[in-house]
């Protein structure tokens, strides 16, 4: 069971910088090939900035020449929430933190082995902890 954390839209913006708050609360994309994230190499863990909860492990990712961080799966099934997305003129999978409901990215079926998926998240919706 996932212990939901839920603040007021003035709480989040104060806890968040400008670009956090633009990205996890009001569902923006940062613009592609600006996040350091994008050339993380070490081993660690992935987790949403709004909430510290973890999200995607480093053995997961991959380098999808996309401009954004991108892993083939989540930490666990339940630590993501996939919504219907029916903006810019199609039809896309948004993913969402399961314990804030932090915008993160989207998911498309175009991934790696073993799991076919590419989870295309901000780097401004995470933080990376490396593993000691």
């Amino acid at each position: 069971m996932i212990n939901k954390v839920q603040k007021s839209k003035e709480e989040w913006r104060e806890q968040l910088t400008p670009d956090q708050f633009r990205i996890t609360r009001e569902s923006g994309t940062e613009r592609a090939f600006t996040s350091p994230l994008n050339l993380e190499k070490r081993d660690g863990v992935f987790h949403c900035v709004s909430c510290n909860a973890p999200l995607f492990e480093s053995a997961t990712k991959f380098d999808s020449g996309t401009g954004w961080p991108s892993f083939y799966q989540p930490v666990s099934p339940e630590a993501v929430t996939e919504h219907e997305d029916r903006g810019l003129f199609t039809r896309r999978t948004e993913i969402r933190c399961a314990t804030c409901d932090a915008h993160l990215g989207h998911v498309f079926p175009d991934g790696p082995a073993p799991t076919g998926q590419r989870y295309c998240m901000n780097g401004v919706a995470l933080d990376f902890e490396p593993k000691s």
